[in-house]
This record gives C-alpha cells, sequence and structure tokens, in this order.
C-alpha cells in the first residue's frame, strides 16, 4: 500500500444529508490514521532490520579483512578469537534470518499454520537442546507438569517462540543469576512463561516490545546483541498465528515474566 496518509478530509455543513456525508468523511480519515501507523510501523521495521543486519556484517567483514591482510601477524589464539567472533556473529544472522522467514511465511496467504498434536514433553526437550548449543553456559530450571500433555502447535515456529524468548533473557536481562522455563495447565489452556530475576523491562520498552521496532536508543548500551524487537515480535506474529496471546511483565520480586497461552485442545476437532 502506498500513498499520503497524511491527507484528510474537512467535515462539511452544507449539505442536507450532512450527518451520513461527515460520517463517510470520518470513516476516511479514520481510515486514512490506521493506514499511516501502519506504514510508520513497516518503515521502522525496515529501519531496526536493516541495522541489525548490518552490525553483524561489519564486524565479520572487518575479522575478515584483517586475517587476510595480516594473518602471519597474528597469534594463533588471536586468529582463533576472530573465527569466534565470524562464527558468533554468523549465528546471529542465521537466527535473525530464520525470524524473517518464519514472519514471512506466516503472513503468506499461500501457506496456512499446519497444527499437530505435540507432546509437551518433547516439546520442552527440543528447546532445551537447542538453546544449551546457543548458550551453554546458561541454566535453566525447567517446571512442567507431571502428567502427559499433547498440545495442537507447529513445533518449529512454537520452539522457535520459546527460544527467541529465553535468548532475550540471556542478552538483555542484567544481573540475571536465574532463569525459569515454566508450563501450566489451566483449564483447556496451556501458559507458556519465561522468568528471570535480571533488570526488568524499561517503562520506555515494555509497551512496544512486540511491535518489533524498539528503537536503539532503548537498546543495551554495553554493545550486547540488540536485536530484542524483531525477535519479540516474531514471537507475536507466531503466536496469534496460533490464536494465542502474549505478554510481558515485570515481577514483584524483581525481573521480567513473558508468557503466552495456547488451546491445549484443538476446538476445530470434534
Amino acid at each position: 500500500i502506498q500513498g499520503d496518509f497524511s491527507v484528510r478530509v474537512n467535515p462539511q455543513s452544507k449539505f442536507a444529508v450532512d450527518e451520513t456525508f461527515n460520517r463517510v468523511i470520518d470513516c476516511f480519515n479514520k481510515m486514512a490514521e490506521e493506514l499511516g501507523s501502519v506504514e510508520t510501523l513497516r518503515t521502522d521495521f525496515i529501519a531496526n532490520v536493516s541495522h541489525d543486519l548490518r552490525t553483524p556484517l561489519t564486524t565479520i567483514y572487518g575479522a575478515c579483512g584483517l586475517l587476510r591482510e595480516n594473518f602471519g601477524g597474528f597469534s594463533r589464539q588471536q586468529q582463533m578469537k576472530l573465527l569466534s567472533q565470524v562464527q558468533e556473529d554468523s549465528e546471529s544472522l542465521i537466527h535473525m534470518v530464520e525470524n524473517l522467514l518464519s514472519v514471512t511465511r506466516i503472513d503468506s496467504s499461500k501457506v496456512s499454520l499446519s497444527k499437530t498434536p505435540v507432546v509437551l514433553e518433547e516439546l520442552i526437550d527440543s528447546v532445551l537442546v537447542k538453546f544449551k548449543k546457543r548458550c551453554p553456559e546458561q541454566n535453566i530450571d525447567v517446571e512442567i507438569p507431571d502428567d502427559f500433555i499433547s498440545i495442537p502447535m507447529d513445533p518449529i515456529l512454537i520452539e522457535q517462540v520459546l527460544l527467541n524468548i529465553l535468548e532475550n533473557a540471556v542478552y538483555h536481562a542484567k544481573g540475571m543469576t536465574e532463569l525459569v522455563l515454566k508450563v501450566e495447565l489451566n483449564d483447556k489452556n496451556a501458559i507458556f512463561s519465561v522468568l528471570d530475576n535480571g533488570c526488568g523491562i524499561s517503562a520506555e520498552v515494555k509497551d512496544k516490545i512486540f511491535n518489533g521496532y524498539v528503537s536503539h536508543s532503548d537498546a543495551p548500551s554495553d554493545g550486547s546483541r540488540n536485536n530484542m524487537g524483531i525477535g519479540l515480535s516474531v514471537c507475536s506474529t507466531i503466536v496469534k498465528a496460533h490464536g494465542g496471546t502474549i505478554y510481558a511483565e515485570n515481577r514483584a520480586e524483581g525481573g521480567a515474566k513473558f508468557y503466552f497461552i495456547l488451546q491445549a485442545e484443538d476446538t476445530h476437532e470434534q
């Protein structure tokens, strides 16, 4: 959609049917305002994606250039440090691309979300294995019901949601010493929660944390990975595509809680 969404039509009073006509004008103005908001979100999202892709690419390019131009001048320890940096930033790029592909997949009208019954314990085991590869030094306390539980979902996408939220805690919950992955059943719903005891969510970020455009002025100043807005926006998109809801809040005892709710039973099946 393209156009000038700042255009507004002024109400009219010279027509006999001015009340009806003005309602049409009011609807037009509201539509233009909403389209303008969507365009702003899209522009901000693209700007942040571009920034977050450029940052690791710049690091990779710089490290490779140093090694190529002066390979023999570095000790083996220095070479391994540069290569490790390249590997880490390459993995970061892969995760970002996976997130963007997931959004594209869900938004595409050609692809429908395929939900199948997934055993909860198997889902959590798979998430923990992948998370351990990405963040080997981070411990997680897991709390899930002992009962056999099967939840209809796209397991690849829900794994990605959990991994995004867990990684968000690792990279952004400053001062965190405890990370908990918890699943509870409430009536016909399954509640997935990730809790930490870190710095919590700032008021500036909280209201736009799932919008996909957390500004870089809100990002950490310590140089840590700052693609928080993209990853959490993808989480929101995936959860909503499942017919669920996702929330973020600060805990009374300190830290943050991210949780989302999915139907534990497929209401479309008899």
